[in-house]
């Protein structure tokens, strides 16, 4: 701690001594700065978990837990209201999936954005002592990564599985820390398989050549979370147009083999899995059909949150999540961000000009479900503060230490 202390304050005034360029010289000396814990961002290092779905009992400093009040309300998209947060758990431990990404390309700042808003409520629920298992998965199968792969003539696993890394490397650089379990689909066919034969017995879904569709029809609570109708959905803007289909609404569970996709075996013929089920199915595996948070970006708000509820009622009528929790859109230069608007920022992008912590603050200035703007001016304001933080951090260490 003192040794650390010593080499902080020896090496942060060469940083903050000179105006002319002391952005790019705090970006590039402050990675290899490893301040004292008390100061740091990572202050709070993830607990071991066990092999079970919740690990047996929560850590403490110093060997007993501070006594804290566990006051926290969470906005619930579901009810659409403000709720007092009361875990499932008596004995204090909460379950959290939030959707992960398709890694198909680089992440962009809408990715950085979710997720460094549920690390900070990660983060928070550990601070107040709950035992947090929290699921964020990979999609490593999906018909963008097919067609991203065979843009580049690569295989759709060794391009899902470089992007999986490079994603994983952007959250560190962003001080997020790592979930509990980082599930990818591929590894969970059979659970997604169970699930579908679930649906299947159920009377929910049904199977065309091959295809397996869930029926929106047979689930008249469709529509709950979004506050959607049926009537609302056009075919062809959020759902596949296929004249198969016995409402145009019912969306894949299962997709028949492809010449040249991916494919396993299944009782409906070899195929791959839909985009929705896996994270009905993964997560009932990791945290059982019962949980407390589920989150993700506003925007899997419909179809994809949606279609889970549905899923998921529908594979086992007592499955249901507390709380629905949505971070809102990224804007860029007023614009909502898109690549076909040409204003698509990676992380990658913003982190070779600023340091990483600099988006993060950007990120963390804006209420987490209002849409952020996002600018170069923005992300100066925010790269200033964090140095004049580190400034404040730099005269305290030296009062530590000297």
């Amino acid at each position: 701690m003192a040794a650390a202390a010593r080499r902080a304050a020896g090496l942060l005034p060469l940083l903050l001594s000179s105006p002319s360029g002391a952005r790019t010289q705090f970006r590039r000396a402050i990675s290899l700065i490893s301040p004292p814990r008390s100061y740091r961002l990572l202050s709070h290092p993830a607990r071991p978990f066990s092999t079970s779905p919740f690990s047996a009992s929560a850590s403490a400093s110093n060997g007993a837990a501070a006594e804290r009040t566990r006051e926290l309300h969470l906005y619930n998209t579901k009810s659409r209201k403000k709720e007092h947060f009361r875990p499932r758990a008596p004995d204090g431990e909460v379950g959290m999936y939030v959707c992960g990404v398709t890694p198909y390309d680089d992440s962009h700042i809408g990715h950085a954005r979710a997720y460094v808003a549920f690390d900070v409520l990660y983060r928070y629920l550990r601070y107040l002592d709950y035992e947090v298992h929290y699921v964020r998965n990979f999609t490593d199968i999906d018909d963008k990564i097919i067609a991203r792969a065979n843009q580049l003539g690569e295989d759709p696993f060794s391009l899902s599985k470089r992007f999986s890394d490079d994603f994983l490397s952007d959250m560190a650089n962003l001080q997020c820390l790592p979930p509990s379990v980082e599930p990818r689909v591929s590894d969970h066919i059979d659970h997604i398989i169970n699930m579908i034969k679930q649906i299947l017995d159920n009377n929910c879904a049904y199977v065309v050549g091959g295809d397996v569709y869930f029926s929106v029809d047979n689930f008249p609570e469709y529509g709950e979370l979004s506050g959607r109708k049926l009537d609302d959905n056009r075919a062809g803007e959020r759902v596949a147009v296929d004249e198969r289909k016995r409402n145009p609404a019912d969306f894949a569970l299962w997709k028949a083999a492809k010449d040249g996709e991916p494919w396993w075996e299944s009782p409906w013929g070899p195929g791959r899995p839909g985009w929705h089920i896996e994270c009905s199915a993964m997560s009932a595996h990791y945290l059982g059909h019962s949980f407390d948070i589920h989150g993700g970006g506003e925007d899997l708000i419909f179809p994809h949150h949606e279609n889970e509820i549905a899923q998921s009622r529908a594979a086992c009528c007592d499955s249901s999540i507390n709380y629905w929790i949505h971070n809102g859109f990224v804007n860029v230069n007023s614009q909502k961000m898109s690549k076909s608007l040409g204003n698509f920022v990676t992380i990658r992008k913003v982190i070779e000009m600023y340091h990483p912590l600099a988006l993060r603050m950007f990120l963390l200035g804006t209420h987490y479900r209002s849409p952020i703007n996002y600018t170069i001016e923005q992300l100066n304001v925010a790269s200033d503060r964090l140095y004049y933080t580190y400034q404040v951090v730099n005269k305290k260490i030296q009062v530590n230490v000297y």
